[in-house]
């Protein structure tokens, strides 16, 4: 899973060779989120929310006037607060940008993750989910964002009768090259 992972990260930045109207940036983040558990949270867990972080790498490619691609690669701090229920990734989530103003932007897309820990803990090692966010430039090379990811597959393996998905709100900053 690692190689697919890899071989996605080499085919995006390899496009640098392609495209002329390419921006690469750097983006920090502010994570809150949490496991949302269903039917209910399991008797003795106390489901409360994660604070972590995130900081990734990031090309945008032009499409259009408005239009742009933004694949990135980034490590988050997800789960929920309970040690057991902590999950950190190496995610790449696609971004899809509509320029709707001077300086916003909002965007969609699908994001894999790959956990980056203990690969026999119960949790699943590979997850999907959707992706939307805002993204504000503050100047020509600085910007703010906030996103919101909703898992699309459980977090955890068949074998522990759970199931839950992640939530992620995150408050970004960034700079562009």
């Amino acid at each position: 899973m690692k190689k697919i992972v890899l071989i996605a990260a080499f085919a995006m930045f390899s496009i640098y060779g392609f495209s002329q109207n390419a921006l690469y940036g750097v983006r920090a983040g502010y994570n809150i989120s949490n496991l949302n558990f269903e039917p209910e949270v399991p008797a003795g867990v106390e489901n409360m929310h994660r604070n972590g972080f995130a900081i990734g790498f990031f090309a945008e490619y032009s499409l259009g006037t408005n239009l742009s691609l933004a694949p990135e690669i980034q490590f988050s701090a997800e789960g929920a607060k309970e040690e057991f229920l902590r999950i950190d990734y190496i995610q790449m989530p696609i971004f899809f940008k509509y320029k709707i103003g001077e300086s916003l932007s909002i965007g969609l897309g699908p994001q894999v993750s790959l956990k980056g820990h203990d690969y026999e803990d119960g949790m699943q090692n590979l997850a999907f989910s959707g992706l939307g966010g805002l993204e504000y430039m503050i100047s020509d090379e600085f910007f703010l964002d906030f996103r919101y990811s909703y898992g699309l597959t459980n977090v955890f393996d068949d074998e522990t009768n759970l199931e839950a998905k992640n939530g992620n709100m995150q408050i970004g900053f960034g700079v562009k090259f």
